[in-house]
């Protein structure tokens, strides 16, 4: 069972009493409770994130403890491009609400603009051969061309 699967039917409870909330409260109070309902699912998320986390840190640390080998480096990890990859989504709904309330669509597309470029440089630094740059290693010799 991964971190997603068991809140899944608790998560289907909210959303129907959300639902039913908006029916019995009326439209005035529906952004109300759609940012309660995102929070929730944004706290599911953090969690399932955090225990993956710490669950690939544990392996970390067991591999090391062994001896066999150092971990690769945590900017390359799988939780972190996870973490941040969640993070990204997450934090594109409030901004996309924001610039589009606020400037309509030339607005959303700054923001999404911001969002693409904040993704575009974590995996530029995370990927050396992307861009056409390549981490130098200890076997590289500033003699080569």
């Amino acid at each position: 069972m991964t971190g997603l699967e068991a809140p899944d039917a608790e998560l289907k409870k909210e959303l129907d009493a959300t639902l039913h909330a908006r029916k019995e409260l009326g439209e005035e109070y529906e952004s109300a409770l759609v940012d309660s309902f995102l929070e929730k699912v944004e706290q599911r998320l953090d969690g399932a994130v955090d225990r993956r986390v710490r669950r690939h840190l544990a392996e970390q640390q067991m591999v090391v403890a062994r001896g066999s080998r150092a971990p690769q480096g945590s900017s390359d990890s799988f939780g972190e491009r996870f973490g941040f990859g969640i993070v990204s989504l997450v934090l594109a709904v409030p901004l996309s609400a924001i610039g589009g309330g606020v400037a309509d669509l030339p607005g959303l597309l700054v923001a999404w603009a911001g969002i693409v470029g904040v993704n575009v440089a974590q995996t530029a630094r995370n990927s050396p051969y992307l861009f056409g740059r390549r981490r130098k290693s200890s076997q590289d010799s500033e003699w080569e061309d």
